[in-house]
């Protein structure tokens, strides 16, 4: 019989905030006191650490089937280890994409003893090309978690009202990238003085706004849900806080670099600071915080997205994309839990329990009884991000050479400890 003690941790998880014991026994929470003894098995002094349940990151790119010069199942899931995360939902736009039920077993099957639970997120429409929807029952069966065309929006609004009730009459989530690519036209970054400044052309907000405003008039008019990616600006933060207010059955997500950075990183034409949504500007910055601590936004994902070296040497040429596994809470503990703005509490409901609600699993918990997937942090560990030691292949990172406070030391999943850094 397998045992694991966790002496003296801070235990933090909805309506739980205690200083305990807790004792794993073959993948399952056996006890959580005071004073509990371990007769045989492994006993880690936590003092001054927070066990917390374990994190989900409900949006990131593995780039595996086709792109795995990029990233890989494996080197991916070795990064959400990494980073706190036992589970993850990957999105569809591979080689090829996730619209069929090979590739679906494909990555269910490369994940299955990595620790890591990975969700594939199965397209909209056939080959991402908005022509045509996927067999969703088809792809349900084989196990995706959702649906999405992310890395493009579904330009069809006709197209897309049919996709949204189709998948909700099969359970699923819809995951819209909310982009009117005739607005963009060619954009690079966003649209404003950074962007004049720098003579590049800019993604204007209103592409991203316009099609928030459709996606929440589509599931109003249908009696559906959507789930809103990637939030980037003030506008698509009010209006979900406001279709929210009425009722409607809207949800979203948004990313650290959101809420810590501004499109000034972009005056010395790194393209690691290059990313779709684009960084916008303080404005901005301050409603995402805004809409996380009001509730109005829901979850905090990565949109991991792995480029190679070569890819972002050139600032203009480039693709868009961050990868983000390996920063993503401490960038959250810093940016939210150390500004005062979010208690650990709301880190553990954005980053563990609603995305999990969000695409209908069951959420993990610190209880007696329950699985043992748990992230032990240390709150107060300070470090400078060096994208080199990162586990992801890849490291187009935009968080390079910050300091950061707080970092996941321990994660346990179903009860081994699958990364250890103390």
């Amino acid at each position: 019989m397998s045992s694991l003690l966790l002496k003296n941790v801070r235990a933090v998880d909805i309506g739980m905030d205690t200083v305990c014991d807790i004792m794993i026994e073959n993948s399952h929470i056996k006890k959580i006191d005071t004073n509990v003894e371990c007769e045989a098995g492994k006993v880690i002094d936590c003092t001054g650490l927070t066990a917390v349940p374990a994190l989900f990151d409900m949006h990131v790119h593995l780039r595996d089937p086709g792109y795995t010069y990029k990233e890989d199942i494996i080197t991916g899931t070795r990064a959400a280890l990494a980073g706190g995360f036992t589970a993850v939902a990957c999105m569809p736009n591979t080689n090829p994409p996730v619209d069929n039920v090979e590739t679906v077993n494909y990555i269910c099957t490369k994940s299955k003893n990595t620790g890591v639970k990975v969700y594939p997120v199965g397209c909209i429409t056939v080959g991402m090309e908005g022509q045509k929807l996927c067999d969703y029952s088809l792809l349900k069966k084989a196990g995706i978690a959702a649906v999405s065309d992310d890395g493009r929006p579904v330009e069809n609004s006709e197209l897309m009202e049919q996709a949204m009730i189709n998948a909700f009459n099969k359970g699923l989530p819809v995951i819209s990238h909310c982009e009117d690519l005739a607005i963009i036209n060619g954009g690079k970054i966003n649209k404003g003085k950074i962007s004049q400044m720098l003579d590049v052309p800019g993604m204007d907000r209103a592409s991203e706004d316009s099609i928030t405003q459709r996606e929440i008039l589509l599931a109003e008019k249908t009696n559906t849900r959507i789930h809103i990616a990637h939030v980037s600006t003030e506008g698509s933060v009010d209006l979900i806080r406001n279709a929210k207010a009425r009722g409607v059955n809207v949800t979203c997500e948004t990313a650290p670099h959101y809420f810590m950075m501004t499109d000034e990183k972009l005056i010395t034409r790194d393209a690691d600071y290059r990313m779709n949504p684009p960084l916008r500007e303080e404005s901005d910055r301050l409603a995402i915080i805004d809409g996380i601590c009001d509730g109005t936004i829901d979850c905090i994902v990565t949109d991991h997205a792995p480029h190679s070296p070569e890819e972002k040497e050139d600032f203009l040429s480039a693709p868009n994309g961050i990868v983000g596994l390996e920063t993503s809470l401490a960038a959250t503990l810093t940016g939210l839990y150390h500004t005062g703005k979010l208690q650990l509490e709301g880190i553990v409901r954005l980053m563990s329990v609603k995305p999990r609600e969000i695409l209908g699993l069951k959420p993990e918990k610190l209880k007696e009884g329950a699985r043992a997937n748990i992230t032990v942090v240390d709150t107060e560990y300070e470090w400078v991000v060096v994208p080199e030691k990162f586990r992801s292949k890849a490291k187009n990172t935009a968080f390079k050479g910050m300091a950061l406070k707080g970092k996941p030391v321990i994660t346990i999943s179903n009860g081994e400890i699958k990364f250890k850094e103390i």
